[in-house]
């Protein structure tokens, strides 16, 4: 053990004994958990850096290199970047070694104070933090999972006015932690590890089942420059040629009539902001079977709802639908008109859907309303089975998160 270390452990006898909720049998009867700092535990706290992209001969080596996008993979075994030996060496940037634990430190999006763990050697880039492994002092998987819980208090740690500017590596290595023995340690980050192998098996699942909904889709439905579909139920190949109509023929289509801001919270019928459902509107405009599709914000994000309700001014809502299965509609709505719009959105430098975008947009549709039906039924069978699996995944994680509180001491006592 470091100077430094025994020094550590030597001030830390005199700073709040804590003891979580849930203790594991073996443990019960040893000390209470200690409070100490990063700073203290780990001797390297540092960040990394970024070769000059101007230069090509700095990049496409055999060094891998990290970015602060990739802190979401959270386990991390493998990155896109590469650099070259003379990339190191003349930039900040340096090799870390495996099972550091990696805080994202700046950035207005979701990536700062997001949290990881390197199982490879690799290199960083300047948004990252960077603590080091001390074997000694803390085990790496039971800091990684401390500290990713506390993701909303690192957001609320970053300096600048209201959280908005960025983390630095003083704030890390200032950041409380409380520890217990090394052996009491491993056996909470194996439990937790344990879990997180359910959510990412869990995870996997659900995105097999996007990912085949999404193909079978491609084949069912033509999309651009096709007339007919790439596969057909038996009992509809000798129904005819599909249509292509404008979604404007096939509908109605309005647009809200109330502000954002004028739901009240204990309303009586829904209001649908952007597409997203609340109840908080005392009054509707709409009673009707309806598709709302959002204008801004979500632009694209579509809803059904069948009945009375009223709707924000930016958004869309279809209704008086014709001969069109509504169910069929929707699924190729819900499927497709996103990526669409944005893609014009952004070719235009808008934010927002304008009325002619969807009155003009094209909808691939058979003529007999029983093959629609069925390919509807088909579709909507899937995305029974997506909700039924993201709702076991969002299970998976509420249950991590309940067993966290109960295996950690609380914030409000560490701080205390």
């Amino acid at each position: 053990m470091s100077s430094k270390t025994k020094t550590t452990a030597k001030k830390d006898k005199a700073m709040p004994a804590l003891v979580p909720k849930l203790r594991f049998p073996e443990f019960r009867d040893l000390q209470n958990w200690s409070e100490t700092n990063v700073g203290r535990i780990s001797d390297t706290v540092t960040a990394g850096g970024t070769p000059s992209t101007s230069e090509k001969r700095f990049w496409g080596g055999d060094i891998r290199w990290m970015n602060s996008g990739e802190l979401n993979d959270k386990k991390v075994s493998e990155v896109q970047g590469r650099i070259t030996r003379e990339g190191l060496s003349n930039s900040s940037t340096k090799v870390i070694p495996p099972r550091c634990v990696l805080i994202g430190l700046a950035g207005q999006g979701k990536t700062r104070g997001t949290v990881a763990m390197n199982l490879v050697e690799l290199c960083i880039n300047q948004s990252i933090a960077a603590i080091y492994p001390n074997n000694s002092a803390f085990n790496s998987d039971f800091l990684y999972h401390d500290l990713d819980k506390r993701y909303d208090e690192l957001r609320r740690l970053s300096a600048g006015g209201e959280g908005r500017g960025g983390l630095n590596l003083q704030i890390i290595k200032s950041l409380k932690v409380a520890l217990p023995s090394l052996p009491e340690q491993q056996k909470i980050a194996e439990c937790l590890s344990s879990v997180d192998e359910l959510l990412a098996a869990q995870a996997r699942k659900l995105d097999a089942l996007k990912t085949h909904k999404k193909g079978l889709m491609q084949q069912l439905i033509p999309r651009e420059g096709e007339t007919q579909p790439r596969l057909r139920f038996p009992e509809f190949q000798n129904a005819g040629e599909w249509h292509q109509k404008s979604l404007g023929g096939l509908c109605r289509i309005r647009t809200g009539k109330k502000d954002a801001n004028e739901g009240a919270a204990d309303g009586t019928y829904p209001f649908f902001t952007c597409a997203e459902k609340h109840i908080y509107s005392h009054s509707y405009s709409f009673d009707a079977e309806a598709i709302l599709i959002a204008g801004n914000a979500n632009v694209g994000q579509t809803n059904y709802y069948n009945g009375k309700f009223e709707a924000y001014q930016r958004t869309y809502v279809l209704t008086d639908f014709g001969d069109i299965f509504v169910p069929y509609l929707y699924s190729v709505l819900s499927a497709n008109l996103r990526p669409d719009l944005l893609a014009q959105v952004q070719t235009s430098a808008m934010s927002y859907i304008r009325l002619p975008m969807l009155e003009e947009y094209q909808i691939n549709a058979p003529t007999s309303q029983a093959e629609q039906q069925r390919i509807a039924a088909c579709l909507t069978s899937l995305d029974d089975l997506i909700a039924a699996q993201t709702q076991k995944l969002e299970a998976l994680k509420t249950h991590k998160k309940g067993l966290m509180q109960q295996l950690f001491p609380s914030r409000e006592e560490v701080e205390s």
